[in-house]
């Protein structure tokens, strides 16, 4: 089992996502000691969405398509409307969510995340939680949804909103340290 100070994890995003979403893992995830590197499907920084507005942007560290998962142990998905609706439509992308559900190591999504997950087949009988919106979306796709800071099923990490990424951050690390969770795969 890893301690999150030896622990690398990669954040998977595009254009258009959520600034706290990606913002606080990364910041609070590097505090407490662990890798963490940005990929997403282009090899240009990536302009976040903060609120009502484009925001900053982040340097990618590598392209989705160059990721290989037994260099991680864990995978973060940001919401935002625009960046999990963007990569789900990407090949290179699902690869990475598909990769990582069926390793059993952590994968977390926040937001309307979760869309990548139902892309990937890996809500259908699992707890889990999202952005109120996609409620239905989850239900749709054979979640056991519910309305709930963070939900937890088998090394698979759901959060709500932006206003969940302290449990949400808290509970990655917990999984993290609990090591690879066995789990059907997407």
């Amino acid at each position: 089992m890893p301690f999150i100070d030896k622990s690398k994890i990669l954040i998977l995003a595009t254009h258009g996502y959520e600034r706290s979403e990606l913002r606080v893992p990364l910041e609070e995830l590097k505090k407490r000691g662990a890798s963490v590197k940005v990929a997403s499907i282009e090899n240009e920084p990536i302009k976040s969405w903060d609120k009502k507005d484009w925001g900053d942007t982040v340097d990618v560290d590598l392209l989705a398509s160059d990721v290989k998962i037994d260099d991680f142990d864990a995978l973060v998905l940001p919401g935002g409307q625009m960046n999990p609706d963007i990569l789900r439509h990407d090949d290179d992308a699902m690869r990475v969510v598909r990769d990582f559900v069926k390793s059993g190591k952590v994968v977390a999504a926040i937001c309307h995340a979760p869309w990548l997950l139902i892309e990937a087949d890996a809500v259908r009988g699992r707890k889990m939680t999202s952005y109120i919106s996609i409620k239905t979306d989850m239900k749709n796709a054979g979640a056991l949804w519910s309305d709930e800071a963070v939900v937890t099923d088998k090394g698979i990490v759901t959060s709500r909103n932006p206003g969940d990424l302290t449990p949400f951050v808290n509970k990655i690390i917990e999984e993290i340290e609990e090591g690879r969770h066995e789990r059907r795969a997407a």
